[in-house]
């Protein structure tokens, strides 16, 4: 049976690695093994920073609701008790969209968890 050389999967490979570290400093987007380091370490990079962006969201959103209803004599979390006893069911994006955009709908919400409590 004939033996087959690998040259030709090793350089695609190669190539790929290479091609993802595009950009980067120095020798690592030059030389592969180099890259190949820094590509994984980017990568696990990448993955904590996708949850890291949905936790830095939620914390903004948060800050702007609390931000809103301060002013209103109420805090953020007993607010959000009173809109659970109310029965109304909006996310935390949605509330402080609403905050923001359209204040006096947001106020009567207010005073609706305000009257659950």
């Amino acid at each position: 049976m004939a033996r087959i050389k690998g040259a030709m999967m090793s350089h695609k490979r190669r190539k790929k690695t290479l091609k993802l570290a595009k950009g980067f400093y120095g020798s690592k987007s030059k030389h592969f093994k180099m890259a190949k380091q820094q590509v994984m370490k980017s990568g696990n990079y990448a993955f904590a920073g996708r949850k890291m962006k949905k936790r830095q969201f939620r914390n903004l959103w948060i800050m702007r609701i609390n931000n809103a209803v301060r002013p209103l004599g109420i805090n953020y979390s007993t607010f959000m008790n009173g809109l659970k006893k109310a029965g109304i069911e909006l996310n935390r994006k949605m509330l402080s969209e609403m905050a923001i955009q359209d204040p006096q709908s947001f106020a009567a919400l207010v005073e609706t968890a305000k009257k659950a409590l």
